[in-house]
């Protein structure tokens, strides 16, 4: 669609051209004519504008219409009104302010206040946002960049005989639109949350499926739990870079903002619970009795959402493709991390590190205890944790960085790992028992049974051949690189032996035997 020429550019130039023809003294009253019939005017009106344009120095300059703009006072009292023009009219009047009329003033207040300021004024900053204009970044390629956001689920669900709405922290792909990885909890998230879904998202394997890996930046909002210590750590050693939006700007993260609407849409609109469906008079529901899902039914229909998104469901964006078939299509390598090696980034460590005593790893006054643990009384190891989880915590050795293995909290261990504790006792006791006997085995020498008088001969005794060998292979002890010729002398050679030239006789090795008759 073709817009429509400026007017007014077009009748600057047309003046100004026959400005300079009248300088040149070549204008003509048919020229004049012409251009009066251009723009559909009488000839006198072009001689108007060509006496503006002499008066400005040959620049067509038409004196705008006059209009009514508001002052200060006015604008404050639209604002005052919350953008009501008219009742800000109606005030100005009442007060002796000279107004023009209500129409006049209407368009006066449109043309100083733009549609999304004056949405401001009425129902506050994200009724305005709803007209700000938002770019479109580029997608990149996978693993470039990362979006992560809470959203909290707009379903009821049981959870151990309470009724809470659970929080779902998602990890999404720019370049792809993949769910890489979510951690659902019960209650609003904290950094434990933000922690799990990390590992969850980098993690390739059969449980966490293709998409994964390292990202070179991850996108977040100001939230506390995704800016705290362990989580920009636990991302700095994977060498992630954190890009802090600012706050209560989702057009800054479009692509997460995207999967929390659309779950919203096409997941909790249909489940039992949800809270925004209609109601009858008075807020009352229209089902109060409706049977609510349990938090595990509740988890299993979400990933069953999330793999339809990933698998099944194409997008605009991708050209009508599937985040699966974007990502494998997308040639760029992948960074990945083993998954113990991740364990141990993701875990918030503590500080010094602590020593194992009788009683397991004494910390935040709870006792921590492993069936690994007998026999190393006295060590020390570092200690780390996954945060609300004080259940459970990883040792690793202060040195090395070597994972011990996990412990848990001796005050709620199971059965079964009371039993495990005690079964390693006794098997670091049954191991000990066995070297000693061994050991004293060993100790007391045993003789061979004799059917004629001689000395007792040890059954441990080898034999000169075994001997031999056993110096032979000792240390890697080779005779010929120990041999020494001029102590041992070597035999008469041949006498088919081939002699080097210019030698005749054979020296001989002895020395000659003199004569008999000489003294």
């Amino acid at each position: 669609m073709q817009h429509p020429p400026d007017h007014s550019a077009l009748r600057a130039a047309a003046i100004h051209r026959l400005y300079l023809l009248e300088q040149s003294e070549q204008l003509t009253r048919t020229r004049i004519i012409g251009v009066a019939d251009a723009f559909g005017v009488d000839p006198r009106t072009i001689d108007n504008w060509l006496a503006n344009a002499r008066a400005n120095n040959g620049t067509y300059q038409p004196r705008g219409r006059t209009s009514f703009a508001l002052a200060p006072h006015m604008l404050d009292a639209v604002a005052r009104w919350r953008g009501n023009a008219t009742a800000a009219w109606r005030e100005l009047r009442a007060e002796g302010h000279p107004v023009p009329s209500l129409p006049t003033f209407h368009r006066a207040t449109n043309k100083a206040l733009t549609p999304g300021m004056r949405a401001g004024l009425r129902a506050g900053e994200q009724a305005r946002r709803r007209f700000d204009i938002a770019g479109e970044r580029e997608r990149h390629h996978r693993n470039y960049a990362w979006e992560t956001d809470h959203v909290e689920a707009s379903v009821h669900v049981r959870i151990e005989g309470h009724i809470r709405k659970p929080w779902i922290t998602f990890f999404i792909d720019c370049a792809t639109s993949a769910i890489c990885g979510l951690a659902i909890s019960p209650q609003r998230p904290s950094r434990e949350s933000v922690l799990v879904a990390i590992r969850d998202a980098i993690l390739i394997d059969e449980h966490h499926g293709p998409f994964g890996g390292i990202p070179r930046y991850v996108r977040v909002d100001g939230g506390k739990e995704f800016l705290c210590t362990t989580v920009t750590e636990a991302l700095g050693v994977l060498g992630t870079e954190i890009i802090a939006l600012p706050p209560f700007t989702p057009e800054g993260k479009g692509n997460v903002e995207a999967v929390n609407g659309a779950v919203k849409k096409t997941l909790f609109a249909g489940m039992p619970g949800y809270t925004h469906a209609p109601t009858l008079r008075g807020g009352k529901p229209v089902d109060p009795d409706q049977p609510l899902l349990h938090f595990e039914a509740f988890v299993e229909q979400v990933l069953t959402w999330v793999h339809h998104w990933n698998h099944d469901n194409t997008l605009k964006g991708l050209q009508d493709r599937t985040p699966r078939q974007a990502w494998d299509a997308d040639p760029t390598l992948i960074d990945t991390v083993a998954a113990e090696d991740l364990h141990t980034y993701t875990l918030e460590r503590h500080g010094k590190p602590l020593t194992i005593n009788n009683s397991g790893v004494r910390w935040r006054k709870r006792n921590y205890i492993a069936d690994w643990m007998h026999g190393r009384v006295g060590e020390k190891v570092h200690l780390r944790y996954l945060p609300h989880h004080d259940h459970r915590v990883e040792l690793y050795d202060p040195h090395t960085g070597r994972h011990l293995g996990p412990a848990v909290m001796a005050a709620q261990a199971t059965r079964e790992q009371a039993l495990s504790l005690k079964q390693a006792r006794r098997r670091e006791a049954d191991r000990l028992r066995a070297q000693l006997k061994k050991a004293e085995k060993n100790r007391n020498e045993r003789y061979a049974a004799a059917t004629r008088p001689a000395p007792p001969v040890p059954l441990d005794v080898m034999s000169e051949e075994e001997t031999l060998e056993h110096l032979r292979t000792l240390d890697g002890f080779a005779p010929a690189a120990q041999a020494l010729p001029d102590l041992i002398r070597l035999p008469a050679p041949d006498a088919a032996l081939t002699l080097p030239r210019g030698s005749t006789t054979a020296t001989p090795l002895t020395p000659p035997t003199p004569p008999k008759d000489q003294p």
